[in-house]
């Protein structure tokens, strides 16, 4: 009877440690599993992928450049760019968050993660090895607007006078490669937005203001549409996209196939009419979505 008893908790014993010994197994299987999750993980992570997972947008932009983006009467945050950034995220099935930044600190909100991409009139020209970037939409110029009584029609009557330029902007870029012309100023100030450009140009404070030529045809109707001018000749041309850390190729591409959509069922053209930019318009005439602008 002993000799039985002590059978069966042998038995019992080793089928006990065999269980034990499974489940160590298991567990051990389990967490190889999981660790190439992670690893998997990690690795769309770093890729910054639009997987379906995705539920937001965020688009960051500087709050006083209309009609691009800017905070119009009623404390809302509207424009030509986040009308597009909102119907991309309307078929898409993500939540626009409109991110005013410091266009000086673009760089780093767009490489910390907490911005997805620029969309903003944001130049591509000079850039285009810097971000990932959709096809260009806007085909845009920089000018000079000055007073209509001022009594500037061109460049030579730019002597002497007081010009005034965005900090961090493509005029001032642009004004920078052209010290011919900058050397004839009496001077060539850099201002924080382009209402304190007009008021100073109201009083009599400063003579012109180069900017680009969306942004000077808005900011002229917004103050009647007769006080100011933009003379003929301009000072550079060039193009917008929306800009995406580099290394994003799976967003810039779902936000790019989307884009195409809107042009082929016509709301691309109908948002940038409302907008009056159509003149401007150049999407789809280049073929530059996969980021191999020259």
């Amino acid at each position: 009877m002993k000799k039985m008893l002590t059978a069966l908790l042998a038995s019992a014993i080793a089928f006990s440690l065999a269980a034990c010994g499974g489940s160590n197994s298991s567990d051990e299987s389990s967490s190889g599993s999981a660790t190439g999750n992670s690893v998997s993980s990690q690795d769309a992570s770093s890729d910054a992928s639009a997987d379906a997972s995705k539920t937001t947008f965020t688009v960051g932009f500087y709050a006083e450049f209309p009609p691009y983006g800017y905070k119009d009467d009623n404390g809302e945050y509207v424009g030509y760019d986040l009308d597009l950034a909102q119907e991309v995220c309307d078929r898409n099935g993500w939540e626009l968050v409109k991110q005013p930044i410091d266009w000086e600190a673009k760089d780093m909100e767009l490489n910390s993660g907490s911005i997805d991409c620029i969309w903003n009139g944001f130049t591509m020209n000079d850039r285009e090895d810097d971000y990932e970037w959709t096809e260009p939409y806007i085909d845009n110029t920089q000018v000079f607007v000055v007073s209509a009584s001022s009594g500037i029609s061109g460049w030579d009557d730019l002597a002497g006078k007081s010009v005034l330029v965005h900090a961090d902007s493509s005029a001032l870029s642009a004004l920078n490669d052209m010290p011919e012309l900058t050397d004839t100023f009496g001077s060539l100030t850099e201002v924080a937005d382009y209402n304190t450009a007009f008021l100073d140009m109201e009083s009599g404070a400063s003579d012109a203001v180069a900017m680009d030529i969306g942004v000077a045809k808005y900011q002229i109707e917004s103050r009647g549409g007769d006080n100011f001018i933009i003379l003929d000749d301009y000072i550079s041309s060039e193009k917008y996209g929306v800009g995406f850390a580099l290394g994003n190729t799976e967003l810039r591409d779902q936000v790019q196939a989307t884009l195409e959509e809107m042009l082929e069922d016509g709301t691309f053209a109908k948002i940038t009419e409302e907008w009056g930019l159509t003149d401007m318009f150049c999407f789809g005439s280049t073929n530059t979505a996969s980021g191999d602008q020259e």
